[in-house]
């Protein structure tokens, strides 16, 4: 059936990811001739990042709420959830493993001789700003907000999540005519947020240009040719993970990984360049809810892998353990190995909206173990930011393989409409609110 809505392809230097791809040459190259104006613009990508997270919790919220209340059954969230924390704890395990093995077989640190005792723990203790992680206790207890008002203004996702949970289920019970109304008016306010989002996507090229100005200008193309067997490391232990995550797709899914990668292709360069995975949360949820995914299962999948499911983060945590256990000389046998492993499974879970998680959790890991200096944790701050470049990366590739996999292995997926999505037949507008339904009415 035609909607009667003709969508006109651009010319490809008019596109998304051909704009972000010149911002980040050009940024790159300020960076490098100019690092003083490269270190100001660093504004322009922190304003974008801060523009992105304003929406999130308020689209999270409307998302989550309308998929629960159209699902109908707490019975089936509750099943949407369960699978999906179960599937965030093997893949998770699976990408720290392959971080630990990468790391033995490659040796990026061995030969590097450095003494534990002429680094300081100055500048990890600031990049931390003395942040812990918490308990296990203390955790759960975090994800309660004081109040549902200070969930969104301190824009904390896990507690948006549980305030979002519980007014959909309370939307279940209620029924009649109140729900109804409710949700039609929350479709309408997600209608408005989606606008606003693509207001905000029409700076993306110009935040990508400030954010890698300021990369560059501040860290030093330099740091990758010092710590090039680290980055060689990480390079091959995230491409064996995606090779995994490509197999899953394939045969669980039925879908290609590469298109699905070249799908968000925009979201993944932008987040690279950014630093940030949450600048694209909003428009990975609507991508993947638009190539087949049910609502309900976006909705608590993306949000909750934010937290839970930080592939490329695991993969980073355990390669870079191993990494300062070579650089320092500390000898590390199949069994402190299997103990550390054991200490990432917990310290990994409970980094999200820690400033500088990443270092938060190599310290408590390292201490936790006593065979690593927590000084040498100092040695990460030169190459981090370009690791995280890395993690982010694999994390978004992580969030997408997961609400696929949820949604299938729940039932509410639409290969047919996934496939048309991926290969381009189902067009996808970015920042067009109507785009969606529009797509749904041509599929009919």
């Amino acid at each position: 059936m035609n909607s009667g809505v003709e969508v006109v392809k651009k010319p490809f230097y008019q596109g998304l990811f051909f704009q972000i791809i010149v911002s980040i040459v050009g940024g790159i190259l300020v960076g490098y001739f100019w690092p003083t104006i490269g270190v100001a613009l660093k504004p322009i990508g922190d304003g974008f990042i801060k523009l992105i997270k304003m929406i999130i919790a308020p689209l999270v919220f409307g998302v989550v709420v309308v998929g629960i209340a159209k699902v109908g059954n707490i019975k089936t969230v509750g099943r949407i959830g369960g699978k999906t924390l179960l599937y965030f704890e093997v893949i998770t395990t699976l990408a720290l493993i392959i971080g630990m093995v990468v790391a033995n077989l490659t040796n990026p640190g061995t030969g590097m001789h450095i003494d534990p005792a002429s680094l300081s723990t100055d500048a990890v203790a600031k990049a931390t700003k003395s942040s812990a992680l918490p308990s296990g206790a203390q955790f759960f207890l975090n994800i309660i907000p004081d109040s549902a008002v200070s969930a969104f203004a301190n824009n904390a996702m896990l507690q948006v999540l549980l305030v979002s949970c519980l007014f959909g289920f309370a939307l279940i019970h209620v029924g009649g005519r109140t729900s109804e109304v409710l949700i039609s008016f929350l479709e309408h306010v997600n209608k408005v947020v989606f606008q606003i989002m693509g207001y905000i996507m029409k700076l993306t090229a110009l935040a990508t240009f400030g954010a890698m100005a300021f990369t560059v200008s501040q860290y030093g193309i330099q740091t990758l040719a010092s710590f090039g067997k680290l980055f060689l490391a990480m390079t091959i232990a995230c491409l064996v993970f995606l090779l995994v995550l490509a197999i899953i797709t394939r045969v669980y899914v039925g879908i290609s990984l590469w298109k699905l990668t070249l799908y968000i292709r925009e979201e993944i360069i932008l987040a690279f360049a950014t630093g940030s995975s949450e600048a694209v949360m909003p428009q990975l949820m609507n991508k993947f809810e638009h190539a087949g995914c049910n609502r309900a299962v976006v909705g608590l999948v993306v949000p909750t892998g934010y937290s839970f499911n930080l592939d490329g983060a695991s993969i980073y945590l355990s390669l870079a353990l191993v990494f300062l256990a070579q650089a320092t000389g500390v000898d590390l046998g199949l069994t402190e190995q299997l103990v550390l492993l054991g200490v990432l499974l917990l310290t990994s879970k409970g980094m999200a909206g820690i400033p500088g998680s990443a270092f938060v959790a190599l310290s408590a890991t390292a201490a936790s173990t006593g065979s690593i200096s927590m000084a040498a944790v100092a040695l990460m701050l030169a190459p981090d930011r370009f690791m995280g470049n890395y993690r982010t990366t694999v994390n978004i590739i992580g969030y997408a393989v997961a609400t696929f996999v949820i949604a299938r292995w729940e039932g509410l997926f639409d290969r047919d409409r996934a496939k048309g999505a991926l290969d381009g037949s189902l067009v996808y507008i970015a920042g067009d609110p109507s785009a969606l339904a529009a797509n749904q009415q041509q599929a009919i």
